[in-house]
C-alpha cells in the first residue's frame, strides 16, 4: 500500500476540510505531538496522512485515487452547505471513459478521484 503525506498548516481545518466534507474518518491522530500533528485518515480504500512538520513534505501534493460511485459522492459532496470550492465532474482529458473530480484542499493539495467502466478499485 502507498500511502500519500500531505502536509497542512491548520490542523483543525483539515479536519474540517477531510472528515467534516469529504467524508473521511480518523483512524489514528497524534495531535497535538509537540510542535506538530499528524493523523492518519480513511475512506474506504483510500487511506491518506496529514502533517503539520514542514518536513514531511511541501504543500501543492496532488494523488489519484479510483473510486466506485463517483458520481453519488460528487453530489453529497454539492448537497452541503461548506465553504470549500464546488469540485466539477468531467471527462478526464486524456479519456472520455474517465470521469474525474478534483478535490483541493486549503492548502493547496490535490486529490483526483477518477472512475472508469472497466477499472478496479485499489
Amino acid at each position: 500500500m502507498i500511502t500519500p503525506v500531505f502536509r497542512i498548516l491548520d490542523y483543525a481545518a483539515a479536519l474540517d476540510f477531510y472528515v467534516g466534507w469529504l467524508g473521511f474518518r480518523i483512524d489514528w491522530e497524534q495531535q497535538p505531538v509537540k510542535p506538530y500533528a499528524y493523523v492518519q485518515l480513511s475512506r474506504g480504500e483510500v487511506v491518506l496522512h496529514l502533517s503539520t512538520n514542514p518536513d514531511d513534505g511541501a504543500m501543492g501534493s496532488r494523488v489519484r485515487v479510483v473510486i466506485w460511485g463517483l458520481l453519488a459522492y460528487h453530489n453529497q459532496l454539492l448537497d452541503q452547505n461548506k465553504p470549500y470550492h464546488r469540485p466539477a465532474l468531467l471527462p478526464a482529458s486524456w479519456s472520455a471513459l474517465v470521469l474525474e473530480m478534483e478535490v483541493f484542499d486549503p492548502f493547496g493539495n490535490c486529490i483526483v478521484f477518477c472512475e472508469a467502466a472497466g477499472l478496479k478499485s485499489i
